[in-house]
């Protein structure tokens, strides 16, 4: 039954450590139909680097619990509630690391010059395009969270009433 109840909460911790992204090809639910700010940019350079992962608790409680579960079946009731106690110390290290591991995502910095020539950098995860100095960007901007993607090519249109 022990053995159960700490492989649920193990897959637990991790679950709900895995639902939350910063990729710039997901979308999340509350910024779907809501007007973004957009706005046009040159890219000057781009990095990879690593968005440190969290730690909400969950993983420290979830190894906590299931340390102590494993540990207190061990022996007898004086030996059991010591190897207990120093489970759920080991299991909520444990759980902590693993929820820190799980929830680091690979990403870039990109540097981008503003039409205006004002220079900005954004940090996001990895996503299905790369950039490359020069490439032309826009800014995605929606709820305080800004995101940089390709620029669509822009094909000219004669202006109404211009003869050809």
């Amino acid at each position: 039954m022990s053995k159960l109840i700490t492989s649920l909460t193990v897959v637990a911790a991790l679950a709900l450590s895995a639902c939350s992204t910063t990729s710039p090809d997901v979308v999340q639910r509350h910024d779907a139909q809501r007007l973004s700010q957009v706005q046009d940019a040159t890219v000057l350079s781009s990095r990879p680097v690593v968005v440190d992962g969290s730690q909400s608790g969950i993983g420290g409680v979830a190894g906590g619990v299931t340390g102590a579960i494993a540990g207190s079946s061990v022996g007898g009731r004086r030996e059991g509630q010591v190897v207990g106690v120093l489970g759920a110390v080991a299991g909520a290290v444990i759980g902590n690391a693993i929820e820190r591991s799980a929830t680091r995502e690979d990403a870039l910095e990109i540097i981008v010059q503003l039409r205006n020539g004002e220079r900005r950098a954004i940090i996001q995860a990895k996503g299905n395009e790369t950039f490359n100095s020069g490439d032309p960007v826009v800014l995605v901007t929606t709820g305080g969270k800004t995101r940089v993607t390709r620029a669509p090519a822009v094909t000219p249109t004669a202006a109404p009433g211009s003869a050809s």
